[in-house]
């Protein structure tokens, strides 16, 4: 029998039960007359808080509060991609069916249809033993993704019965399996699992290829590795919200968790509207097919926008079970930080810097570090890559969740107003960003793209480093004065700046740029000023070397040369000697 107990006060979405009631921490409650669903978050033997996932207007003292006898979990099983769910994994299409377009309070809705029917081919045998995370049956959930039903974790026996290859709902039995202690368990496609408890591995492999996306400045200045850690800062209009709408689009992921946390409704209205649209580039298939949304926008209750993360985070580890690499895509985690705020504020917390709470860089850290590349329990490769938008109040990136967020993510891709606003995307800066993961990835981009990616990467950073040290001068005397090999430099960087770094997502060849690519278009800047500079040293003058508008010629390769005729680079070498030769004998 479950407990309950009656309501003392309500502080937003705080409510209060005098005395011990038998609850149990993070046990999910249904609260009030309109059973809203809530989650204990505060025992003692005077009281116990709970936060409420809805809306608790007209919500009164002395309604009834029911346990459930368990924590607040999600549903696992096929129908999960395609699918858009709020916070608590309800799903947005069923509740406007039945409420119209606003999420009416206590609506209760399965979170996956529990009526259709799956082409299910099994994969075990009767008499079989099998172990935690062993997948016993395959589903085409999407044309794109295959899901694979597995034994929970924490599970294993001997399996006594087998259903035939047919059509199954999610609900039905596949297997029975018999466990260690002599019961019987039935096996369905579903699981049930807690979302702030992470799901086992059986170990976690360090960082050692990127996740590659396509877009130049990440993939060679600043890489973020599979399983790996990033954070999108950035002010108002600067592009978080666009640069993760190409990493989702273009990533080598195979699955993308995309949770709009506490974000404006019409910015997820343009990720629905946009994502059912597009084409998957690598499986020629719609991109929903291998994306779940997860939305919480700022009008939505501020408490289930704190669950709306680790639902996230959940689902994307239940597809890297599978053995799939997932990117989540959380937008925005200031938004969470803020929910977290406001929570604890009510709950009359000591405030921490700005008003935040003193856990919340436990909260960032635990976030985070559920990301991964792992061998999960089954045996196969799967990972967890955390991409994090952070927007930080007035552009500031020394406020507390920026601070805190770059203690806990190894890359770190700062967003410029001053860019932005200068049409350069992606607006990210390449002085105030970094990359932790440049070593560990250094051997992958050997084997796989050039012996010298790690270099001409490195030559051209030192480039854009030594452009701005060259501006500060710039902007006191300025550039007339500066002698032809420093002009050259700044030449160069604008070559960079505006034929390498800056990108236009609407342009069918720049929008999504290879790796060799990436590496051809850096060797040919390089070659150009290895040329220029070697007639800087023979006193042929700047503006000599600007008549040709050689400089603009290189700018346009990213746009002149198709993705897939790399030989034509050839070309512009043989174009920049035949420059060099024309310099020598115009001036012999």
């Amino acid at each position: 029998m479950h407990v309950s107990g009656k309501i003392y006060g309500i502080n937003g979405p705080i409510v209060t039960i005098l005395g011990d009631m038998g609850f149990q921490m993070a046990e999910m409650v249904h609260v009030g007359r309109n059973r809203l669903v809530g989650e204990v978050i505060g025992l003692n033997k005077k009281q116990t808080t709970i936060q409420v996932f809805e809306e608790t207007t007209g919500l009164k003292p002395g309604e009834t509060v029911e346990g459930t006898g368990k924590a607040i979990s999600v549903t696992l099983a096929p129908g999960i991609l395609t699918n858009i769910f709020d916070g608590i994994e309800r799903p947005l299409q069923q509740i406007a069916e039945l409420g119209g377009p606003f999420i009416p309070r206590g609506v209760s809705v399965e979170a996956l249809d529990t009526r259709k029917k799956w082409e299910t081919r099994l994969l075990v045998k009767e008499g079989e033993r099998v172990y935690p995370g062993a997948v016993i049956a395959e589903v085409p959930e999407t044309p794109a993704i295959t899901h694979k039903v597995m034994v929970p974790p924490e599970v294993s026996g001997l399996v006594k019965a087998v259903a035939a290859d047919g059509s199954y709902t999610i609900q039905e039995t596949l297997a029975v399996l018999e466990t260690e202690d002599g019961k019987e368990l039935p096996l369905t496609m579903t699981q049930q699992w807690p979302i702030r408890i992470p799901r086992p591995v059986n170990r976690r492999f360090p960082a050692d290829r990127p996740l590659v996306t396509g877009q130049r400045i990440l993939d060679t200045l600043f890489p973020i590795a599979k399983g790996g850690t990033a954070a999108i800062p950035g002010g108002f209009g600067t592009g978080k919200t666009m640069t993760q709408h190409q990493l989702a689009k273009w990533s080598d992921a195979d699955i993308i968790i995309y949770i709009g946390c506490g974000e404006r409704g019409n910015e997820m209205t343009n990720v629905l509207e946009e994502f059912s649209q597009l084409v998957d580039p690598k499986s020629g298939n719609l991109l929903m097919d291998r994306t779940t949304l997860i939305a919480n926008t700022s009008n939505m209750p501020v408490a289930a926008r704190e669950a709306s993360i680790y639902t996230g985070l959940t689902l994307a580890e239940y597809y890297r079970d599978m053995g799939y690499h997932v990117a989540i895509m959380a937008d925005s985690t200031s938004r969470w930080a803020e929910a977290l705020r406001e929570l604890s504020g009510r709950l009359e917390e000591m405030p921490a810097e700005e008003g935040f709470p003193a856990y919340l860089a436990s909260r960032l850290s635990a976030f985070y570090e559920r990301a991964g590349y792992v061998e999960n329990l089954n045996g196969t490769d799967g990972s967890v890559t955390i991409i994090g938008a952070v927007s930080p109040q007035g552009g500031d990136f020394s406020e507390p969740v920026t601070q805190n967020t770059k203690r806990f993510v190894r890359c770190f891709l700062a967003l410029d107003k001053s860019l932005a606003y200068a049409r350069h995307y992606p607006a990210i800066n390449w002085l105030t960003s970094y990359t932790e993961y440049l070593n560990d990835l250094a051997p992958w981009y050997s084997a796989n793209v050039g012996q010298n990616f790690v270099y001409c990467r490195n030559q051209i950073l030192n480039i854009l480093t030594t452009e701005s040290r060259l501006n500060e001068i710039v902007k006191l005397i300025g550039s007339d004065v500066l002698p032809d090999d420093q002009k050259l430099v700044l030449e160069i960087a604008r070559v960079i700046r505006l034929g390498f770094l800056q990108q236009n997502a609407f342009h069918a060849e720049d929008t999504y740029v290879p790796m060799e690519k990436q590496l051809r278009m850096m060797e040919t800047i390089l070659y150009l000023y290895e040329k220029c500079k070697a007639l800087i040293e023979l006193n042929m003058p700047m503006a000599l070397l600007r008549e040709d508008r050689i400089f603009e010629k290189v700018i346009a390769i990213k746009y002149d040369v198709a993705n897939q005729e790399l030989s034509k680079f050839q070309d512009y070498h043989r174009m920049i000697d035949a420059f060099y030769q024309r310099i020598m004998e115009t001036n012999a």
